[in-house]
């Protein structure tokens, strides 16, 4: 794995995700800075990196232009572009979104041949209206746009006398000629639903299966604050069986084979407080990045030619409680040199989950969880340049301390989920090793006074540690630290005009590594941009 890699996967804690949304601007004045929020505001932008772009021949091909007034998929049709071959060093999605009057924050999806490559949110308009665009590195999907397939888009949106913002989306693939850095997966799978579920048929020849899960919880109920509940006899208004823990599992023919830490994600009108999020969103609000899980010591089980059983489930989510969405791609690497690769699962071990909740009422009520899984398989394939061992571990941990008052006129929450996870590929030529530590914080209250008046502090953070070794030695390395801070307060049950909203807000994303840096601050004050800042 190249330190370039090693980069990538800690840029969007997946191996090849990178986005940017919106354009950089100058610094503004202090004098700049109204006394409160006005009727307009600075577009959204966010402090990640876009994808780097290469200086080759390049195609577009358009996705999609459409707008979104209710819940109707658009439908269209995709044609593989004219002029760059059907191999591709990169391709690049970009949508361009606008949207005006009065709306709330919009959960959507793209597919192209039934196969998800985007999920994304929404930002809340202004009256006047707002702009807003997304980039993102989907080279790895380049099996799927090598032919003609059907496109569905859809971000579910409610229109009426209230409600006014119709939501206006521009998406194109821009693909890039010549090779990619590291190959592209030779197949993208989706699931096939049967009367049993949903299937998997891998080919023959496979020597590297990753699946990744688009797991969101969504929907505007609880499921959306799942970090939030509590179990009884607490006394909140989120409720859940076994409280905040939630933990993404994926199963094949039965057998656990991964485990997942979702990200504990917060849309732009989330914490009762859309004045946080109207410039900047909270890290990954509009590039939804899947959990991703190897699969390759499955392989040689799911080798065998025939359709397999795969499910996902979320763990903690009340029986029978929507919410949550978890679409799945299955990317595979194949074996050019042998068309059946056998091997088996050697080993499949996971400890009791541990779920502790403990409720303290008072004054304050408070609940503190302490949570967490640990999960190793370990499989062969015998593969043509020889016998490969690949061995996937993988510790999940979530501690969390949630105090509301009665009424909860103040409720606060102070997380962490820790999700660290060893590959490590034995076989021909040395060991290799990828360690990767994810780490999820929350950190924030909101309050409301007895004059309606609510405030809103809150920091996110959004961490990956990567290391890959050969052999014991360390040969790349990586660091990512996306934090967002942001404190906002404005006055309920009033008009628009009265409600005297101010707020800050700030993000500095660093990455760092054997590979270089980018570190990036960016800080608002009542929906002006008052720095963009490149630290490196």
């Amino acid at each position: 794995m190249s330190r370039r890699i090693v980069m990538s996967m800690l840029a969007g804690a997946t191996l090849l995700v990178s986005t940017f949304f919106g354009a950089g601007a100058a610094t503004a004045r202090p004098a700049d800075v109204p006394a409160e929020f006005g009727t307009d505001w600075h577009d959204p932008v966010t402090a990640a990196p876009p994808p780097d772009r290469p200086h080759t021949r390049s195609c577009q091909v358009t996705l999609a232009d459409t707008q979104f007034r209710d819940y109707t998929p658009y439908r269209g049709a995709y044609t593989p572009p004219e002029g760059c071959g059907d191999r591709w060093s990169k391709v690049v999605l970009r949508l361009d979104g606008k949207v005006k009057g009065r709306q709330y924050d919009r959960l959507g999806y793209l597919h192209v041949g039934g196969v998800e490559i985007l999920r994304t949110s929404t930002p809340e308009p202004s009256p006047d209206g707002i702009a807003w665009h997304v980039e993102k590195d989907v080279t790895r999907y380049s099996d799927t746009f090598r032919g003609a397939h059907d496109v569905e888009m859809l971000i579910g949106n409610v229109v009426d006398d209230t409600y006014t913002g119709v939501i206006d989306v521009h998406v194109t693939l821009t693909f890039y000629a010549g090779r990619p850095e590291t190959p592209a997966p030779d197949r993208v799978l989706t699931l096939a639903d049967t009367p049993d579920g949903t299937t998997l048929t891998t080919p023959r020849n496979s020597e590297r299966i990753v699946a990744e899960v688009y797991a969101t919880g969504s929907g505007g109920g609880c499921e959306e604050f799942w970090y939030l509940t509590v179990a009884d006899p607490a006394s909140y208004s989120c409720k859940a069986d076994h409280g905040p823990y939630r933990e993404v599992r994926i199963r094949v023919d039965g057998r656990l084979a991964g485990i997942a830490a979702p990200f504990p994600n917060v849309w732009t009108g989330g914490w009762s407080n859309p004045f946080l999020w109207y410039v900047l969103p909270a890290p990954r609000a509009f590039d939804v990045r899947p959990v991703e899980y190897d699969l390759t010591p499955f392989a040689g089980l799911l080798n065998d030619g025939r359709p397999h059983r795969v499910e996902v489930s979320v763990a903690g989510v009340p029986e029978g409680q929507s919410g949550w969405s978890t679409p799945v791609n299955v990317l595979v690497w194949r074996d050019a040199h042998r068309a059946h690769v056998t091997g088996a699962l050697t080993v499949g071990k996971d400890t009791d989950p541990v779920n502790t909740s403990t409720y303290t009422p008072g004054a304050e009520n408070r609940v503190d969880t302490d949570a967490g899984h640990r999960l190793t398989v370990s499989g062969y394939l015998d593969t043509s340049h020889g016998r490969v061992t690949t061995t996937v571990s993988r510790v999940l941990a979530h501690t969390s301390a949630h105090r509301w008052t009665e009424g909860e006129t103040t409720d606060g929450l102070d997380a962490a989920w820790t999700d660290d996870e060893t590959v490590t590929v034995a076989g021909y030529g040395p060991a290799r090793t990828t360690h990767t530590r994810r780490t999820y914080t929350m950190n924030g209250a909101t309050t409301t006074g007895p004059d309606d008046r609510l405030r809103t502090e809150l920091t996110l953070g959004d961490r990956a540690d990567i290391v890959e070794r050969r052999a014991g030695r360390r040969t790349a390395w990586s660091r990512l630290d996306d934090t967002y801070s942001g404190d906002a307060a404005y006055t309920l049950n009033v008009p628009r005009e009265q409600r005297h909203a101010v707020g800050t807000s700030s993000e500095r994303y660093r990455l760092h590594g054997s590979d270089g840096c980018y570190d990036r601050s960016l800080a608002t004050a009542q929906g002006v941009l008052t720095e963009d800042r490149d630290r490196c």
